[in-house]
């Protein structure tokens, strides 16, 4: 047999698996259907952060934290109520995970050559209590160097062992079958594609010019989610949160479509969870679109005050930054697919970030010059880039024009003067003491308890409708589809569970296909962090596993 195993998808997972088995000495075909300009995957256009617990950078900002705490957040956050079935394994990946976060991920991950920005960033902060969903303490910890800092470790170690022959690598194959012989998954079937010159992200040709045929002793599917397909987000959409978008942007290039995944269940693998996911709230239009229906996600301090689409302010804790299914489901029970930010020009400098490698050029091109200049007045270059470019933007003076710069927007005419003046008049008076009734407020001044916040995330709390804080901003926010909570169901080595619960010999998942690890570890909330992690953490595992075979 020309290979021992054989991984389907050049993702973060995929490569990580790929390294932990060649390491071995065994031989790997790494198979994938886009261009060899993708290789790395999603991981290579995000933010890079990750879950860590009790780390020295947590403890150099004077933040407590402990496995122990971070595990009560998990739980607080998954919800895990099928756990005879369908979250058995979840829980198990999960408990394992949280593990590895509080333990030896950190200097794995820095004998692999990762660092890390001093500030830990603080998401899902919850807003609920102790045993609720969010963080109790920050611990979103962002690579040096973003998504392709986290890449390149991996990618340099599978070029060497590309050079060395124990891993083929096969851009342009697209797997179409799983060849099974008896209760066994022997080796895969697929189209040959055309040659593509697509930059990454951008759509490749689906022209078939050949077709392949390989056996291996085992295959891993680490093919992602689905969060480039609409049409299959809306038929899996719970009704827990409300009807499905009519119209949402895409956080991921079309070819994150879940063909594995069918084809997989196909197989007799077993899917679970269908109807858990993650998409984000604070969606813009990306002025410069990669693939169709570019999103790019806001990641915002706790200032702007939050309206759904008739200006009404959303309720406690809906938030910027605290809940986002939570907020998801408020949104969606509008009847409306989008809300609004409004905030002034000191919030927009101080707490507007974007998500993504290529919006954050000082982190990614690791330049501490340009980091610093982070702290000058103005909004960071990508942010005002959105303020002069993008179509999600209305800028104004004053509350009138920017009332109507909204509804032109949208054209829709549902927001009036009087009411959201009245609203922000109301918040602002708050401000005039510094005990309020207005939980939002109370959040943000929390917030700035911590030094990391302090420094370079929120705003001093200052009135809106002053003058000299303006101008104003109002910012129209769609849904941006994302991630897959659910997946096939794996054993603890990434096995690939049937329907009867039993493994199916030679299958093996990792990464967002499995739900980042046993169908679903995240269960119905994730905490941020965890999803890079979980690529990392469920394709080293099953790397391993095969690896001691």
């Amino acid at each position: 047999m020309e290979f021992d195993v054989i991984v389907v998808g050049a993702g973060l997972a995929g490569l990580v698996a790929t390294v932990e088995v060649a390491n071995a000495g065994k031989r790997v075909l790494l198979l994938d259907q886009e261009p060899e300009a993708s290789l790395g995957g999603q991981a290579w256009w995000s933010f890079g952060g990750l879950f860590l617990v009790d780390s020295p950078e947590q403890r150099r900002l004077g933040i407590k934290d402990s496995k122990e705490l971070a595990w009560q957040d998990w739980m607080g956050s998954a919800g895990f109520d099928r756990e005879d079935d369908e979250d058995y394994w979840g829980r198990r990946w999960a408990e394992a995970y949280v593990s590895f976060a509080a333990g030896e991920k950190r200097a794995w991950l820095h004998e692999m050559g990762v660092r890390f920005f001093p500030v830990v960033g603080w998401a899902e902060r919850g807003g609920y209590l102790a045993e609720g969903h969010g963080n109790s303490v920050p611990r979103f910890h962002i690579v040096w160097g973003t998504g392709p800092g986290l890449v390149e470790p991996f990618e340099r170690r599978v070029r060497e062992h590309l050079k060395n022959g124990l891993v083929t690598y096969l851009p342009r194959h697209q797997v179409d079958q799983l060849i099974e012989s008896g209760d066994a998954i022997i080796g895969v079937k697929g189209s040959i594609l055309v040659p593509s010159t697509a930059a990454r992200g951008e759509a490749s040709s689906r022209e078939v010019i050949g077709d392949f045929e390989y056996h291996a002793k085992a295959v891993v599917v680490t093919s992602g989610g689905i969060g480039g397909n609409h049409d299959l987000i809306r038929k899996n959409w719970p009704s827990r949160l409300g009807k499905p978008p009519k119209h949402m942007l895409s956080g991921v290039p079309a070819h994150v479509d879940g063909r594995m995944l069918a084809i997989t269940e196909e197989a007799g693998g077993r899917i679970v969870n269908r109807d858990r996911m993650w998409h984000y709230t604070e969606g813009i239009k990306n002025w410069d679109p990669i693939w169709n229906k570019h999103g790019i996600r806001i990641l915002p301090g706790p200032s702007s005050i939050w309206l759904d689409a008739e200006g009404r302010r959303f309720p406690a804790p809906n938030f910027p930054g605290f809940d986002t299914l939570g907020t998801l489901e408020a949104i969606q029970r509008t009847g409306y697919s989008y809300s609004w930010f409004i905030l002034t020009q000191k919030m927009i400098e101080r707490e507007f970030a974007l998500s993504g490698s290529e919006q954050n050029p000082d982190l990614t091109g690791k330049s501490i010059k340009k980091v610093l200049s982070r702290v000058l007045p103005g909004a960071p270059a990508p942010v005002q880039a959105f303020m002069d470019k993008g179509e999600d933007f209305v800028i104004a003076d004053n509350i009138a024009d920017l009332v109507k710069g909204m509804n032109d927007l949208t054209e829709e005419r549902l927001l009036d003067l009087e009411n959201i003046e009245r609203q922000i008049q109301a918040r602002d008076r708050e401000m005039d003491n510094k005990f309020t009734k207005d939980l939002q407020i109370t959040a943000l001044r929390g917030a700035r308890q911590y030094i990391g916040d302090k420094l370079i995330r929120v705003a001093a709390p200052h009135k809106i409708l002053d003058k000299k804080n303006g101008p104003l901003i109002a910012v129209r926010l769609n849904i941006v589809s994302r991630k897959t909570l659910g997946g096939l169901q794996t054993d603890l080595s990434g096995r690939v569970l049937d329907s009867s619960s039993k493994v199916i010999q030679g299958l093996y998942a990792a990464g967002e296909v499995s739900g980042f690890g046993g169908g679903g570890l995240h269960g119905y909330r994730a905490l941020e962090g965890t999803f890079l992690g979980g690529c990392l953490f469920s394709g080293r595992a099953v790397g391993r596993a095969l690896a001691e075979e």
